[in-house]
């Protein structure tokens, strides 16, 4: 093995080294992956305790809006607090969701302490950013849209 290679091959296990110390670990990608569910599932059992549990208290949701007066679009923030009371309320009969709800996490990246996550529900997709806090992965932002943008 030549100089040339040595140093390609030296470049190439340092890289790995550095790579590997800031990815996830398997544990990570299982309890980044329940915020997500925790997040969607409280609303569907009616568990505010479930979403306080996935999510950081300064927490905030937002998707674009439409002033049906105006038709200009701005943006519609909710909060964490707005959050648990939705998963308190929403689906008290039952009749939000089918029976069989879709909830299909997708963790698009994790890096060290942050992580980005899409969830496809049934009638809207979710962008999250969750980062680990004190050894917690809480839910930090929301970004969602209705399938149907015209619904906004």
């Amino acid at each position: 093995m030549n100089t040339k290679h040595i140093k390609i091959l030296g470049t190439f296990i340092f890289l790995l080294v550095v790579i590997t110390a800031q990815g996830q670990t398997p544990k990570d990608s299982l309890e980044i992956k329940q915020v997500a569910l925790d997040y969607i599932e409280s609303q569907h059992s009616v568990k505010p305790e479930q979403f306080e549990r996935a999510a950081h208290p300064r927490m905030v949701k937002r998707t674009f809006w439409t002033n049906k007066k105006t038709g200009k679009e701005y943006l519609r923030e909710t909060f964490t607090d707005a959050m648990v009371l939705l998963a308190e309320t929403y689906n008290t009969k039952g009749d939000k969701f089918p029976e069989n709800p879709k909830k299909e996490v997708i963790i698009l990246d994790i890096y060290d302490k942050t992580a980005s996550v899409k969830l496809i529900a049934d009638e809207w997709i979710d962008y999250m950013h969750i980062v680990k806090l004190n050894g917690k992965w809480q839910l930090v932002n929301v970004l969602w849209q209705f399938n149907d943008s015209g619904k906004h």
